[in-house]
Parts: C-alpha cells; sequence; structure tokens
C-alpha cells in the first residue's frame, strides 16, 4: 500500500473537507454531494484509517447533511476491492504454498471494507471456509495515515472543539484502528463469544480457525446468509426476529458483560436461513465501564422525564458539557424528539418523524459546540450505539423501549 501520492491525496480531501465545513461555517452552501463523491473516490482506493474514519461519519446520518451521508454511506456498500494479485500476495506471505492449504480460493471478495477483504476458500477435505485477508503493507501506513487524520480532525477546531479534546478523540480512533489489525485478539473474541452466546439459538457467530490463522489471515468457518442492508425486502417475521434478536444481544453485551460490539457498519451482520442473526465480524470490541454505563442510563432518564437540568447534570459527568449557560431549550427540543421511541408499547424505528425532527437539531447541536462536545471517551461507544440504532431503522424494528429500558434504569440507580 505504499504509495508516493497517498499523502498528497489524504491532505488534499482532507483541505477540500476543510473548506466545505469553513464555507457552511460562514453562512454559505457548500456542495456536499460532490464532496462526499470525492472522498468515495479517493478513500475506497486508498482503504485505511481515512476510509474507515469516513465509514465511521456515514453512520451519523442525523447529523451530516443528507447529500454527505448518501455518498459516504456508499463506503459502506460499494467499497473498491483490492485487486487479487495483490491479496494473493499476502496470502502467499501467510501460508506460502497456498496450493497445499486449499483447492480453490475465490479471487472475487465475498466482501470489502477498509482494513481487509474476505474471500472464500475450499479446503481439500472439501469444507467451505472464509479467509478474512488484511490489505498488504496496510500496517506500515497506519501511522503515517494516523498522521492525516489527526490533521483532518484539527477542523473540528473551527466548530470550537477544544485541541485537548480533539487529540483524545483522536488516540481513541487510533488505539481502535491498531486493535483492528490484530487478528489474533479478533480470533479470541470470536471464540470467547461463541462460548458467551453458545445457549442462545437466535445467534450465530463464525468458529474460528487457529490452525489456518495467523497475522495479517483470519479463517473462520463459512456460515451462508443475507446481509442485513438486504433485509428491506425480507418478510415482516424474518426483520422483526433479526431486530429483537439485535437489541437483546446489545443489551445483554452492555449490562451484563460490560462490553459492546463497535463497528456495526450492516455488512457484519446477516440473516440465516433459519432467521438466526449472524455476526460476523468481531474485529472491533471495546469494554464499557459500569460508571459509564450509569451516566449514559442518568441521561436517558433526564431526557425521558423531559429534566433539561437533570440532562446537562448527566452531560457534565460524562465530560460532555463545558463553559457557562447550558442550553436548556436545546435540551427540551432533544428530549422531545427521542422520547417518543421509548413511550408504552411497540414503537416503530422507521417512522421518519423522528429522524427529520433529529436532523432538523443538528444545526443547533453546531451552534452550541462551545458548551456541548463529545466526551473524549465515548467516540466509539456513541458510534457503536448510533450504528446500532440505524441498522435497527433499516430492520423497520418496532419494539417496545419502555418496557426494556425500565428493568435497565433501576438497575442502574442501584448501582
Amino acid at each position: 500500500m505504499r504509495d508516493r501520492g497517498r499523502t498528497r491525496r489524504l491532505m488534499g480531501l482532507g483541505a477540500r473537507t476543510g473548506g466545505a465545513m469553513l464555507k457552511t461555517r460562514l453562512g454559505g452552501q457548500a456542495d456536499w454531494r460532490a464532496l462526499g463523491e470525492a472522498l468515495f473516490e479517493g478513500l475506497s482506493e486508498l482503504k485505511g484509517p481515512a476510509m474507515k474514519l469516513a465509514q465511521i461519519m456515514s453512520q451519523w446520518d442525523d447529523l451530516l447533511p443528507p447529500d454527505l451521508a448518501e455518498e459516504l454511506a456508499r463506503l459502506q456498500r460499494q467499497a473498491e476491492p483490492m485487486p487479487w494479485p495483490r491479496i494473493r500476495e499476502a496470502l502467499e506471505l501467510q501460508y506460502g504454498d497456498i496450493d497445499h492449504y486449499f483447492s480453490q480460493i475465490e479471487e472475487r471478495p465475498f466482501a470489502s471494507a477498509s482494513m481487509g477483504q474476505v474471500h472464500r476458500a475450499t479446503t481439500h477435505e472439501g469444507e467451505t471456509i472464509v479467509l478474512k485477508v488484511q490489505y498488504p503493507g496496510l500496517a506500515d501506513v497506519l501511522e503515517s495515515d494516523l498522521i492525516q487524520v489527526r490533521r483532518i480532525m484539527r477542523l473540528g477546531r473551527w466548530f470550537k472543539v477544544p485541541q485537548a479534546r480533539l487529540d483524545a478523540l483522536f488516540e481513541e480512533l487510533a488505539e481502535s484502528l491498531r486493535g483492528e489489525l490484530d487478528y489474533h485478539a479478533e480470533a479470541a473474541a470470536l471464540a470467547r463469544y461463541r462460548e458467551r452466546y453458545q445457549d442462545d439459538p437466535r445467534l450465530v457467530i463464525p468458529e474460528p480457525l487457529p490452525a489456518l490463522s495467523g497475522q495479517h489471515v483470519l479463517a473462520m468457518r463459512y456460515v451462508a446468509g443475507t446481509p442485513l442492508r438486504e433485509l428491506a425486502e425480507a418478510d415482516d417475521t424474518t426483520r422483526q426476529g433479526i431486530a429483537q434478536a439485535l437489541a437483546d444481544w446489545i443489551t445483554e453485551e452492555l449490562f451484563t458483560y460490560g462490553e459492546l460490539h463497535a463497528d456495526p457498519h450492516a455488512g457484519n451482520f446477516a440473516a440465516d436461513a433459519e432467521g438466526r442473526l449472524v455476526i460476523y465480524d468481531l474485529g472491533a470490541v471495546i469494554s464499557v465501564p459500569e460508571g459509564r454505563i450509569n451516566a449514559m442510563m442518568q441521561l436517558l432518564d433526564a431526557t425521558l422525564k423531559h429534566d433539561a437540568m437533570g440532562m446537562d447534570e448527566a452531560l457534565m459527568q460524562m465530560g460532555g458539557r463545558q463553559g457557562q449557560g447550558a442550553p436548556l431549550a436545546l435540551y427540551r427540543e432533544s428530549a422531545e424528539c427521542i422520547a417518543p421511541l421509548f413511550a408504552p408499547g411497540e414503537q416503530d424505528f422507521s417512522d421518519v418523524r423522528v429522524h427529520r425532527r433529529l436532523r432538523e437539531l443538528t444545526p443547533k447541536v453546531w451552534a452550541a459546540m462551545d458548551r456541548l462536545q463529545p466526551p473524549a471517551d465515548t467516540l466509539l461507544l456513541s458510534r457503536a450505539l448510533n450504528g446500532h440504532y440505524w441498522n435497527l431503522v433499516r430492520l423497520g424494528a418496532r419494539l417496545d423501549m419502555h418496557k426494556r429500558s425500565l428493568p435497565l434504569l433501576k438497575l442502574a440507580h442501584k448501582r
């Protein structure tokens, strides 16, 4: 992945992004569609951390300009695969003579993303497996790419985000990206999750194959499934079953085990022929301390009570509020947007009125950035929860969040 023009292209994309943000900051109209197209073309080719950052941004559908969000979302669905000869290099680095291990490897990837791509393979015993292959040379360019990502993130100063907070956000992102290159850790996570949820008949987690895995290749048993992003046309029973399983799994992860799957893009999930939720990728799992969970539940509790002062106190405890003058009116509007999802009875996550109201709040959120800042240690947690929420939206989930949240709020108050 070494490319003399790589840094120059990343800097160019950063400058273009900054220009659009500055124009908007000064009251102009940026061409977000054109910027999104440029980011898609550049980042899908470059791969790596900058592309990962854009994918993270694309999951914040409720905060980004619609045209930009739509273009960035293509990075989730249509990332350009790396040519087979380069992938073969990585496989030969891992196995030496790959024909000794496999009778066939499909050259067309089963899936491709920012840090690697997945190819189906057949062993000499006739078993179909998948090989998650890290892009060749990615580890070598990671730190260089991260330098450029840090420069791009400094654009946040235009929105009054303190440099110390930007640095903390960057370090959390960098640690996560470095962790995604550790395939040994992902294999261990797969084994841990398989044992943890072995008695849940609604979940399927692929089995890692240590004998065929290494530093740059992760081998797993193949599990067929319909990707979550393609379930829009599935029957309602299937979609609701997957939505229920996803919501229950996230809740158990957080409140029982203090962990959370932190890479929630739709390509990491599927439904198998029996209607079970398939969880393909565990390359990003974060631990969530009990204190952080309690603070989040305190914020939710105050929000559902339309308690603006309580919301401000919770944000202060989380490190997301500073300066003088609590934006109480913004809190109240936010509560009015969110509370309907937690009203008694089943609520429809595909209700566009909720998303429309949240999007209408975006300019007010940006305007309050001198007082509201993303807590420095919750970047991945917020991104993961937001991504899982949008997966439920895509499924058209109908969930009784009031019933689900009551015991969790009580548990948080007891801790």
